[in-house]
């Protein structure tokens, strides 16, 4: 079997504990047949800023790279004035490691609580395929006569052709390859947004042409969100862009059962790509033994399928089905009728003693 250099980043708040539960499960998965994994610790996050005033220093960036690759916790920190760790850790980490894709299933596991009435597993399964370093998020834009009644704040979308197809053509091979209704969805805003959304549905067209065994369709993104709620059976995999895809995957995490179970991957493809929890720190609940670990063992999940562990992938996703489905009484924090720790101990127990 394949050892594998992973980075973990515990983060703040919660992020060390849940991690610690992932952890837990990939050596369980180690100690009976399955790969092996060398952990690498990295202090980064909220506490880390205010002990030494160091964020991302570049070499860690440097050494992040020769990673197979990284587990993240969480950052975010009460103390620190918000965007400071947003944007010079999470967001330099997309950008200087060229993480392009964002990825999200929201899958109704069985036995999980779905708002959504009259809706089971059968009818919530897809995935969102996020462009993760372009448009909004990209930091085009300024002030001018910042302060004064005049004010003038410029947010530019910057959509690049290279950006937009690399991200599309992903969307594509991932339609194919997870082989289920093969339909692939982009979501935009073409009648309003007519300059961005102009360029993603010509690409998209021209991409459609080399997969002719995906069907294909459009929606805006108010419709979307519609559909999401009465029929998100409609869906298969959305692609989008950077801004729509942040909103629409927080929607997916509510009517797949909230944030203790929602994971998310920030990959590129073939090299070191970033695995993570999306409930963020949480820090009121840190140090109670309250969070659900579900979602960082759930990012596990996903960091072994996109390295190409299929057979570990399936056997841990196989572990967390049963606990959700058989143990926990709830998915929130508090709730789930066992500790943080206990519900880790419950998933490397069923990869132990299936």
């Amino acid at each position: 079997m394949r050892e594998y250099e992973i980075a973990v980043i515990p983060g703040d708040g919660t992020g060390p504990e849940v991690i610690a539960e992932a952890l837990k499960a990939l050596k369980a998965l180690s100690d009976t047949g399955g790969p092996s994994f060398r952990f690498t610790h990295y202090d980064l996050g909220g506490e880390r800023y205010l002990r030494t005033g160091d964020l991302l220093p570049d070499s860690t960036v440097a050494e992040l790279r020769q990673f197979d690759a990284i587990l993240l916790g969480a950052i975010g920190h009460p103390k620190v004035k918000p965007g400071v760790l947003e944007q010079n850790v999470l967001l330099r980490l997309r950008f200087e490691l060229d993480l392009y894709i964002n990825l999200r299933p929201v899958v109704l596991l069985p036995g999980v609580y779905t708002p959504l009435r009259d809706k089971g597993p059968e009818d919530i399964n897809f995935v969102v395929v996020r462009e993760n370093t372009e448009g909004l998020y990209s930091g085009s834009g300024g002030f001018l006569r910042k302060g004064s009644a005049e004010e003038v704040a410029i947010q530019e979308s910057i959509n690049t052709r290279r950006g937009v197809e690399r991200c599309i053509r992903y969307a594509f091979e991932y339609c194919r390859k997870r082989n289920q209704r093969k339909k692939l969805t982009l979501c935009g805003k073409t009648n309003v947004l007519t300059y961005a959304f102009d360029l993603w549905e010509r690409v998209f067209k021209e991409c459609s042409r080399d997969y002719p065994d995906v069907e294909t369709d459009y929606a805006h993104v108010d419709a979307t969100c519609m559909w999401m709620v009465k029929n998100p059976e409609f869906f298969d995999v959305i692609v989008t862009d950077n801004m729509f895809g942040d909103i629409i995957t927080d929607l997916g995490a509510m009517i797949q059962g909230g944030l203790g179970i929602a994971a998310g991957g920030n990959i590129h493809p073939g090299k070191a790509s970033m695995f993570e929890p999306i409930g963020g720190s949480a820090p009121k609940y840190a140090g109670l033994n309250k969070i659900n670990p579900v979602a960082a063992v759930y990012a596990a999940q996903m960091m072994l399928e996109t390295l190409g562990e299929d057979a570990a992938a399936a056997r841990l996703l196989d572990a967390v089905t049963k606990v959700v489905k058989n143990d926990l009484k709830s998915m929130d924090a508090g709730r789930m009728g066992y500790g943080t720790r206990e519900t880790g101990d419950l998933v490397a127990r069923y990869l132990t003693k299936p």
